[in-house]
């Protein structure tokens, strides 16, 4: 017997393990809606945001915010005429594409709405610009939440898709990599990047999903493929009711066998969370560890990966879900108890971070099982020797719409903290300790405050200053400011009593060139005075 039952473990990760994360987020993708009763929400992934923003996983990743994608990227893989009608048709207008509305499958699954465009081209982009980073070797994992709506077809909306942003993402991948495989673990068969792929041998589809009187009614498991594309096209039909070790029993052999006769250079990882137990619209009976340890086991093999959203349609478990998985792509475990949040409410009564099990039957009887697996693994046996790709020119990069670099120089770092790019782009690296988020001046900081005065050595390690006299003092705020030329250092909060400017003109004038520590500076200053009266000035030379 082929199939086997695995035990299902607790989840674990190696914390001493560091993956470059990408995240692309929009915070204008929640602002949309397909209408009311539709349950599609976008909303949902506002809500993932939240939960991952309060959890402090944004310290473990580079955040983005992707430039939306034009017509012209686009129309890599959808027809010019079907993205031309997306781009036109508004509520206002529609009366007047009733012909092109129901060409384009445009009605009740797929309705359009306001911002419907603009709701394509941030799908699209996250997952490009994903692909893009991960082809330059800028980001080892690209989470892209906002797409995985994997039902569109080259001229046609379906299943709430109108822009298939996965196939985008591919096709932008095979410029830098031979053979893509691409994994669905959404409750629906991935039919629309099926479809696109079917004939390629580049790439593998390899889609986990109901079959049998389900939307969209495809996936069986002899669909294989045509073509140069025969055996590359994966369908693993399940039954209602599934569970979490009947899941990884069946995921993990399959996953292990293309990953060893297929070999990949890239993984597209499709997370639909209507796979999840509860969903409206799902069948399946997955707990939130059951649907992670997909996204923990592929993440196993170390290779570029690139996670986007999908189905998923009760929007509390699909955000909490969502949100788990982050953390395990950063290798942390969250906490169980949620923190508090925008979307606090959502969670209750338990407000954990957790997906109730129900006690609906298993359809999937294990001899229904091994027979899937045998017939997969004799299909697989095509596809020992990895197909080979000829060797060509690599095209030409998108162009990189970024911040104004200017903006981003050490002088404007260090005054005005860069732009918000860069800020979003720093992650915190294991180790680093931060009194408190808002007391840190930097990446690699270390400052303390000690009963009101600034540690200058805690601040800036074992640098000596030297203390010169300028002739006239300064007022302090607490802040050391460094100039282009020379850097001008002004300690703040001093302690309580008074200062003479006297006093410090006289310590400074002994010695113009003589090193001095922070505790010498101190013993420096006469404790009596008024702070107003008179303040400190301090050189720093560049060592």
């Amino acid at each position: 017997m082929v199939y086997e039952q695995l035990p299902f473990d607790a989840l674990t990760v190696n914390e001493n393990e560091k993956k470059r994360v990408a995240y692309f987020y929009d915070s204008d993708v929640g602002n949309y809606a397909y209408g009311a009763g539709h349950p599609m929400k976008p909303h949902r992934i506002r809500m993932a945001h939240s939960l991952i923003m309060n959890y402090g996983l944004y310290k473990k990743m580079e955040i983005y915010r992707a430039k939306p994608a034009t017509k012209q990227e686009m129309c890599q893989f959808h027809t010019d005429e079907y993205i031309d009608f997306l781009s036109r048709v508004t509520p206002d207008n529609l009366d007047m594409f009733s012909k092109e509305s129901v060409k384009f499958n445009v009605g009740d699954d797929c309705p359009v709405f306001d911002g419907l465009f603009e709701y394509c081209g941030i799908s699209g982009g996250g997952s490009m610009e994903g692909a893009a980073r991960l082809n330059r070797g800028k980001c080892d994992i690209a989470i892209n939440y906002a797409g995985g709506l994997h039902h569109a077809k080259k001229s046609e909306a379906s299943g709430f898709c109108y822009l298939n942003d996965i196939v985008l993402g591919i096709i932008e991948l095979l410029r830098y990599h031979p053979r893509v495989l691409y994994i669905d673990i959404d409750v629906h068969h991935g039919d629309g990047v099926e479809e696109a792929f079917y004939t390629t041998d580049r790439v593998m589809t390899c889609s986990f999903h109901k079959y049998g009187e389900f939307f969209p009614g495809t996936g069986e498991l002899r669909d294989i493929g045509v073509g140069r594309g025969k055996n590359y096209a994966v369908n693993i039909p399940l039954r209602d009711g599934i569970d979490d070790s009947t899941y990884k029993s069946m995921f993990e052999p399959v996953i292990s066998k293309i990953m060893e006769w297929y070999q990949p250079s890239a993984v597209v990882l499709q997370c639909g969370g209507d796979s999840l137990s509860g969903d409206r619209l799902g069948c399946f009976n997955l707990s939130i560890m059951g649907h992670a340890n997909c996204i923990n086991f592929v993440k196993s093999f170390n290779l570029p990966t690139m996670v986007v959203g999908g189905g998923g349609y009760t929007m509390r478990n699909v955000s909490r879900t969502w949100t788990y998985e982050t953390g395990l792509l950063n290798n942390v475990l969250l906490d169980k108890n949620l923190p508090y949040n925008d979307y606090y409410e959502y969670y209750g009564p338990d407000y954990q971070l957790d997906v109730r099990l129900s006690n609906m039957h298993n359809a999937n009887s294990p001899e229904y099982l091994d027979k899937i697996l045998t017939q997969i693994f004799a299909n697989l046996e095509h596809t020992k020797f990895a197909p080979l790709v000829q060797m060509q020119d690599v095209p030409r990069d998108m162009c990189d719409l970024s911040d104004d670099e200017g903006e981003d120089t050490n002088e404007a770092m260090d005054t005005q903290g860069g732009s918000e790019f860069a800020r979003d782009s720093l992650v915190e690296t294991k180790g680093e300790f931060y009194e408190d988020d808002h007391m840190a001046q930097g990446i690699g900081s270390k400052n303390t405050s000690l009963n009101g005065r600034i540690d200058v050595e805690g601040v800036f390690g074992s640098k000596r200053k030297s203390l010169v006299d300028k002739g006239e003092s300064k007022s302090t705020n607490g802040a050391l400011a460094e100039g282009a030329g020379e850097s001008q250092e002004t300690a703040g909060a001093l302690a309580d009593g008074d200062i003479k400017a006297e006093g410090v003109t006289e310590a400074a004038t002994e010695s113009n060139d003589v090193d001095m520590t922070a505790e010498e500076v101190e013993a420096a200053i006469p404790q009596e005075a008024s702070v107003s009266e008179a303040g400190l000035s301090v050189d720093s030379e560049s060592k």
